[in-house]
């Protein structure tokens, strides 16, 4: 899987709360939530994310609480994917659950302006900064992880290993 999309940057500590504000989770729609992804780090994120665009972040990325809101509402906003320096571990596992995917890397965080232009390849954990030609790594996820991200996330894949009865024991 290959993404490749213009990063938007926040810093370090963006908590759950700044991600999908508390006043809005009276709704697990994703649509809802969508509309106000990131709304407390920047009140016009929502109007200047077009799909595909990539969310690059500082350390502990996703701290705070334990919401699954967090990464449904960015992945519905139309982002591709984050890349952060590090992220809050129930943040990282939310978004696997959810089929989001992450990626740490954090060289590029330190060296990229937004609005650059980045791709990723997933598999093999390669991120080229387009608009510099710089190259970063990320330690890609093992093959099962990537099969439930690309899966649209645990349900789904579960769904599907159900309904592929060659993998039941």
């Amino acid at each position: 899987m290959k993404l490749k999309g213009k990063i938007h940057i926040f810093g370090d500590n963006i908590d759950t709360d700044a991600i999908i504000p508390a006043r809005y989770l009276n709704t697990d729609d994703p649509a809802e939530l969508a509309k106000h992804c990131m709304e407390d780090a920047d009140k016009d994120f929502v109007s200047k994310v077009e799909a595909g665009d990539i969310i690059a972040a500082g350390k502990n990325f996703g701290c705070g609480s334990s919401r699954e809101h967090a990464p449904i509402a960015i992945k519905h906003a139309g982002v591709a994917c984050v890349v952060a320096r590090s992220f809050a571990r129930i943040f990282y596992r939310n978004s696997i659950n959810v089929g989001f995917p992450i990626f740490e890397c954090d060289g590029l965080f330190n060296e990229a302006t937004a609005g650059d232009i980045i791709e990723i390849d997933a598999v093999k954990g390669e991120i080229v900064n387009i608009t510099t030609g710089k190259k970063y790594t990320s330690e890609p996820f093992p093959q099962f992880i990537q099969d439930i991200i690309n899966a649209g996330g645990e349900i789904e894949y579960v769904k599907k290993k159900l309904l592929d009865k060659s993998t039941l024991v």
